[in-house]
């Protein structure tokens, strides 16, 4: 995707996992084993959302040694709990 649109957004956070990821990202840069103990999703699922969520520019990922962390991209979180999505805020309860 070049430009994500507010709906395309919203659309890609519709998804349970994808949200899940978000909300676990709030808390710091995690690896994908510890993003599948949390989320109880199967590898190849959750690396299908985090490409798509690379894609959407909501995470970044970040090689460090033989893992891959994952982290928001910058000024997404804007408070703990609160999303900046640009075209709104999510806050999550």
């Amino acid at each position: 995707m070049n430009q994500v649109t507010c709906v395309d957004k919203l659309k890609i956070l519709a998804d349970t996992t994808r949200l899940g990821v978000l909300q676990q990202l709030q808390f710091g840069p995690q690896s994908v084993g510890s993003l599948i103990d949390v989320l109880d999703v199967e590898q190849t699922l959750l690396s299908h959302h985090l490409r798509i969520l690379r894609q959407a520019q909501f995470v970044i990922a970040e090689r460090s040694g033989k893992h891959v962390l994952y982290r928001l991209a910058p000024d997404i979180l804007i408070e703990q709990n609160s999303l900046n999505l640009d075209c709104c805020v999510l806050s999550f309860r």
